[in-house]
């Protein structure tokens, strides 16, 4: 089977190299003549691991294509996937102009049947405008099904998920359209992977509800952790006691400065515009939301108190990704932290092992280091923004001799309290006395 994937962001190109790896052919199709260039040379635009290896294997082996032309893909494709960039606006709302521009020109091309389906994130309704949009645009007499077919990829471990998911969601309404689905995903029947067959607005939600629950889960523990500070709990053990309830489970209970990355700032936001314009309240994402906002600046905060005065101090930054094994600083904490830091006069220099290049180019009077120890080198406190695995042992007491201070902020809990105010820093975590 042939099979089509407009836009090669994150989503796309993961999707593409995936469905590829599983037999079968793919194009993947993006405007971008420079990036398809470089993907065409196994080049990937961004840091996810194992994913060159993939793309490099696949195109070797003649089952991985890129082009720049919708029709080259629409016309050879029997499903084609929506995978461009959904951006938020300022209120939150969900920008479509790239996906309904695609479908647009999906429809100018239609020869035939075809699945055409939608990986983006896209608002609940956005299946019945893609249908009203193509029939609007297709020339002559041409059957099509619409599918929601959300991804739930994590960055740093997209592959995996992709290879062995936890569901996979399929939204349609005719069961032609199901099967072909099915067949797409036929090796995870192997690996017993569940699916949730669905309606597309069905599908189009869970999304959206998925990643609201877990920045929800996020903002509670963050909030816990402070109120822990107070009253002298550990709330390491605490978020312990409330996993090890299986209504509740151990994930996403990890205290620190907030969430990031492209899709739970986005997806709260825009579950909160869509629900806003059908007259719902949810106090509960909301509350998320601006939980998660004080929580950074309460770790600036938290800085600012154990110092006392950070003008004219130095600061070095540990890890400037949201998480760790990507370099996606997108509403990652660190920048909102560097930046009231820098408002604060301070002077930062900063190391992270991938995303430095792109961190260079939103805050360009940071001095970013080769290593960890070139950043402490001269600092007057040291902050661990992400819990990169190269970032959880390092030689203190080299550390703690390059330093001009004895500040240590770890806002990911990595060590040991006793162990860093042995090694003689001044130790503030979060969550913990």
């Amino acid at each position: 089977m042939h099979i089509g994937i407009i836009g090669t962001g994150y989503v796309g190109l993961v999707t593409g190299a995936c469905f590829a790896e599983f037999g079968l052919f793919v194009t993947c199709v993006d405007k971008d003549e420079k990036k398809i260039k470089m993907l065409k040379k196994s080049i990937i635009p961004f840091y996810e691991p194992g994913l060159d290896e993939l793309v490099k294997k696949n195109i070797k082996q003649g089952r991985l294509k890129f082009a720049t032309r919708i029709e080259k893909a629409v016309e050879s494709s029997l499903v084609i996937f929506i995978a461009v960039g959904t951006p938020r606006r300022g209120d939150g709302s969900t920008d479509m102009k790239y996906v309904e521009e695609v479908a647009k020109r999906i429809a100018r091309h239609l020869d035939g049947y075809k699945l055409i389906v939608t990986k983006s994130t896209v608002p609940v309704g956005t299946g019945k405008k893609l249908r009203d949009i193509i029939s609007k645009n297709i020339k002559g007499q041409t059957d099509f099904d619409i599918v929601s077919n959300p991804e739930f990829l994590r960055e740093g471990s997209a592959i995996e998920d992709f290879m062995r998911p936890n569901r996979v969601v399929i939204g349609a309404k005719s069961q032609q359209a199901v099967a072909i689905m099915k067949d797409l995903y036929k090796p995870l029947y192997l690996i017993e992977t569940p699916f949730v067959v669905t309606n597309i607005e069905t599908a189009e939600l869970i999304k959206y509800a998925s990643n609201s629950f877990l920045a929800t889960k996020i903002s509670f523990i963050n909030e816990i952790a402070n109120l822990c500070e107070k009253v002298g709990a550990d709330v390491h053990t605490v978020a312990k006691g409330m996993g090890l309830d299986q209504r509740i489970g151990p994930k996403f209970l990890h205290p620190g400065p907030g969430y990031g990355g492209s899709c739970l700032p986005k997806d709260t936001e825009a579950l909160l515009s869509m629900a806003e314009e059908n007259n719902v309240e949810l106090r509960i994402v909301d509350s998320a939301v601006k939980a998660n906002e004080k929580q950074k600046e309460y770790m600036v905060k938290k800085i600012k108190d154990a110092m006392g005065t950070i003008k004219g101090k130095t600061i070095a930054i540990l890890g400037i990704s949201f998480k760790p094994n990507t370099d996606d600083i997108r509403e990652a904490p660190s920048i909102y932290i560097i930046n009231r830091l820098l408002k604060e006069k301070a002077t930062i220099k900063a190391f992270d092992p991938v995303a430095m290049k792109l961190a260079s180019r939103i805050l360009p009077e940071v001095t970013y280091c080769k290593d960890p120890y070139d950043a402490a080198k001269g600092a007057d406190a040291i902050v661990i923004m992400t819990e990169w695995n190269q970032l959880r042992n390092l030689e203190l007491e080299k550390i703690r001799k390059l330093l001009k201070g004895q500040y240590f902020f770890d806002l990911r809990n990595v060590y040991e309290p006793q162990r860093i105010k042995k090694a003689g820093f001044k130790y503030f975590c979060v969550g913990r006395t």
